[in-house]
């Protein structure tokens, strides 16, 4: 009997191991014959064999992976406020940090026919910080036409390319500050259902639209403070081969319709060249818009010993947020008594392009990018500081990024970037030139 238990043990560990490493891959992993296979080393004629069948088979299709992320800062200035891992304290400029350290769990449950029927996901990530819960959301497959999937649940957002891109997969140590600013802690909690056909002979594999419904302030909040949801969608076209080449042809289309529920009487908005503040009784509970529209693209070159890989995406829009910053707020802003705040609404565009190239072999990767992100793209330069009600959360920032990434093994990569955040000079003190805010990242990454 306890041979047969370490046997049974064991092929599960194995089976589970295999499963956790297809779930990488593919986020819809083929179905894991292992469990099938084992089911032939158990006598089921006894409560014993019964009882052990049902462990490998409730078991079997469960998956765990984990990442974590240590890593070594440097920035010019000490306080130096940084949109790659955060601001630092106001008297270092350095710091070691465990960036993200999750630790995921994947189930998927089959038909009778071996065709996937439910999907669940949870995520933890734990740091010096704290834990926090990143992803829990459950996924059912319709099987008829194999066309259809409704997702729901704390997930991330289907708008763009870098929002939906891992970080256990991302090659820049973080998101650009305009997908960070506008897209606060990337996930929020909803509801889903997406076009995504399943079958091999299908003619629209390279076809997918995803449309769901968000609370819309993401996980920076306890709950959602109005009842005003983001309908967001997003149209994908996927890897589409270019006749002719070896090249691979990616793209999107993505919309956001969202807003916030004023809760006073008072909003800001550009008119009358200065952000004005328009008082009515009928702004309370009016709806403040959040308009984003994008558009994604990715082109793959295959070479002999790696790939060359070009991305961009540009997004323009409204975005509310307060007169002091443009980041979607997570808790309705209050003024210094308490009382409900006046929400701002802006103008912005902003867009970033990767250039990624493999050196002489798929484990060497040199990377840059580049990015801008416009809050207000009605005011620039002196503007700001000289027109009524401008601030500092009204300047663009230009940011270009150069690293280098070494794929040690699968498990484990070393990233080595440099980033030189360039603001625009305005006539707000301490804004009059470019502040010191270059950085230097060095990180590890170990993952299973």
């Amino acid at each position: 009997m306890n041979k047969m238990f370490f046997a049974v043990l064991l092929a599960s560990l194995s089976s589970l191991r295999v499963y956790a490493q297809e779930t990488k891959l593919d986020p819809l992993p083929k179905r894991n014959m292992s469990t099938e296979l084992l089911t032939d080393m158990i006598d089921t004629s006894t409560a014993m064999g019964k009882r052990m069948l049902s462990v490998a088979t409730k078991f079997g299709n469960i998956s765990f992976s984990g990442y974590i992320q240590p890593q070594y800062q440097w920035i010019q200035e000490k306080g130096a406020t940084s949109y790659n891992g955060g601001d630092f304290a106001p008297n270092s400029n350095s710091r070691f940090r465990m960036r993200r350290g999750r630790i995921r769990m994947d189930y998927t449950g089959y038909t009778a026919t071996g065709k996937p029927m439910t999907y669940f996901v949870v995520q933890f990530d734990g740091t010096e910080r704290g834990m926090n819960v990143r992803d829990c959301w459950g996924r059912f497959y319709e099987n008829k036409l194999e066309l259809f999937h409704f997702s729901a649940g704390i997930m991330a957002r289907p708008f763009g390319f870098e929002l939906l891109y891992s970080s256990v997969n991302r090659e820049t140590p973080e998101r650009g500050r305009m997908s960070q600013i506008l897209m606060n802690t990337e996930r929020d909690l909803g509801a889903m259902i997406s076009f995504a056909p399943r079958k091999k002979e299908s003619k629209f594999k390279w076809l997918g639209l995803d449309v769901g419904l968000y609370n819309g302030q993401g996980l920076t909040g306890t709950q959602d403070f109005d009842s005003y949801k983001d309908l967001i969608a997003k149209l994908s076209f996927r890897k589409i081969g270019i006749p002719g080449t070896k090249m691979l042809f990616s793209a999107g289309l993505s919309y956001l319709h969202g807003g916030l529920a004023s809760q006073s009487n008072t909003y800001y908005h550009y008119a009358n060249d200065y952000m004005q503040l328009d008082s009515a009784a009928s702004v309370n509970g009016k709806i403040m818009p959040r308009r984003y529209y994008g558009a994604d693209a990715q082109l793959q070159i295959p070479n002999k010993k790696g790939v060359t890989e070009f991305r961009a995406e540009y997004i323009m829009g409204q975005q509310t947020s307060t007169l002091s910053s443009s980041v979607t707020p997570g808790v309705y802003p209050t003024t210094p008594v308490g009382t409900p705040g006046p929400l701002t609404l802006r103008d912005f565009n902003g867009a970033y392009f990767y250039f990624l190239q493999h050196l002489g072999s798929a484990k060497h990767q040199a990377v840059l990018k580049y990015d801008w992100y416009d809050p207000n793209t009605k005011v620039a330069g002196t503007d700001i500081g000289t027109k009524k009600n401008v601030t500092a959360a009204d300047i663009r920032y230009n940011t270009f990024g150069a690293g280098y990434v070494y794929y040690v093994s699968p498990n484990f990569k070393m990233t080595f970037w440099y980033e030189h955040p360039m603001n625009e000079k305005t006539a707000l003190a301490g804004w009059d030139k470019d502040l010191k805010d270059d950085n230097f990242t060095c990180r590890a990454q170990f993952s299973f």
